[in-house]
């Protein structure tokens, strides 16, 4: 059974929504920057990147919009666009039990250190009777659920880094279970805040010590010394073909299949010689019945971490040869936003494919000789391929690939 992106949420440090996404990161206009003035992760971070502040009470009413954590209202825009950009109406033009929600990340960590911080300083009467509706990793599917009136499949997926991904993953296996005929799924994610910057600052993960915050996220460069943390929200309406042919709709492109593996290696690093992210590469192909030879770009997870990169890279040597598919991480504009990067990279490799243009990555000055691929550097490469794969890494060694393919009468 087929299925096909008919809608894009994009709330993302680059830009909102498909054509301001998409345009960035093709044209290297970067999202990344310092903190803005008065921000609470001023005095953790670097650079990271920003999304406007956005006021609760544009999603939600009540006493709740003052622990509603950040995740939840980005989850609830990105949904708001990518519904209205399929053109979904719940209970007019898809069955309320026949749509699920599927969308992933760490929760409302932010809400729990206020939380927390809040009781120390004024004792018990001051924790909020609405602290777990604000920190629950089922929050963001449930708020959208209960927003749309969808009584179908609704979960959370905590894979780490691999979350986004892995959403889409499950709901393509519901469309193919014949469980659903519309999954929105993606992830949304607001890790910006002090705590959990000093846990990667404090374990030397994060890029440092660059006088242009643009230039600091360098996937794949001799030079790169850590990842740039980031926030947002991107959800894609993932639709059965005939569901919505019926509707008279074309898909971006088509998921075609995926692959999910474990390292069973290390809590945080990933296992040097690849194997676990070649086999789910491997298991991404055979879902989708599609030889390694046709497959016409990569869109890496490439984060900039010296290991990540090189483990990547002889992952993709294994599946692909040396040199053997062009490559590129748009994190080098984005930054890293945790479980959102895999879904917000699925939506830019089916972008990709439909308009027959690659992006490119950027800061990629000086490669790593230790990551030998075919890379689209500065400039985005046309292209005339039909099947591209995105690939997502997650701590616990979580690996996920998805196989898109290009519509056959791609949207613009």
């Amino acid at each position: 059974m087929t299925a096909v992106i008919t809608g894009m949420g994009l709330f993302t440090p680059v830009g909102r929504g498909v054509d301001a996404t998409f345009d960035a990161l093709c044209a290297g206009r970067s999202g990344l920057t310092r903190p803005p003035a008065g921000h609470p992760a001023a005095g953790s971070l670097e650079v990271a990147g920003f999304l406007p502040d956005v006021d609760p009470r544009t999603v939600a009413t009540g006493p709740e919009t003052r622990v509603l954590d950040r995740v939840v209202v980005l989850a609830l825009l990105a949904a708001a666009d990518a519904l209205a950009d399929a053109g979904i109406e719940v209970g007019q033009n898809v069955d309320p039990g026949r749509i699920g929600v599927i969308v992933g990340g760490v929760g409302g960590m932010a809400t729990l250190e206020a939380q927390v911080l809040a009781r120390a300083e004024r004792g018990r009467a001051a924790v909020s009777p609405y602290l777990l509706t604000g920190i629950l990793p089922n929050m963001p599917s449930a708020r959208i659920a209960i927003r749309y009136g969808i009584r179908g499949y609704t979960s959370s997926v905590g894979t780490a880094c691999a979350s986004g991904a892995q959403s889409v993953a499950d709901a393509l296996r519901l469309i193919r279970a014949g469980e659903a005929d519309v999954v929105l799924c993606g992830a949304s994610e607001a890790p910006l805040f002090p705590t959990f910057a000093d846990t990667f600052g404090n374990a030397r993960a994060l890029a440092r010590g660059w006088a242009d915050p643009t230039t600091a996220s360098r996937p794949f460069d001799a030079g790169r010394n850590g990842f740039v943390l980031a926030e947002g929200a991107a959800l894609l309406v993932l639709e059965r073909a005939e569901h919505a042919a019926a509707r008279g709709v074309t898909g971006y492109a088509e998921v075609a299949g995926y692959g999910a593996t474990t390292d069973a290696y290390h809590p945080t690093a990933p296992r040097p010689d690849g194997a676990g992210a070649a086999e789910c590469m491997r298991r991404a192909l055979a879902s989708g019945g599609v030889p390694a030879a046709r497959v016409g770009y990569v869109n890496a997870h490439g984060t900039g971490t010296k290991l990540g990169d090189t483990a990547e890279t002889t992952a993709l040597a294994e599946v692909f040869g040396d040199g053997g598919v062009p490559v590129s991480s748009t994190k080098a504009l984005t930054g890293h936003l945790l479980g959102a990067s895999g879904v917000l990279e699925a939506a830019a490799t089916a972008l990709a494919l439909g308009r027959g243009l690659l992006p490119p990555t950027h800061n990629l000055d000086d490669p790593d000789r230790a990551c030998p691929a075919d890379h689209i550097r500065s400039a985005p490469r046309r292209t005339d391929t039909g099947y591209a794969l995105t690939n997502s890494f997650g701590f616990g060694g979580q690996n996920v690939s998805l196989l898109l393919a290009r519509a056959a009468r791609p949207r613009d």
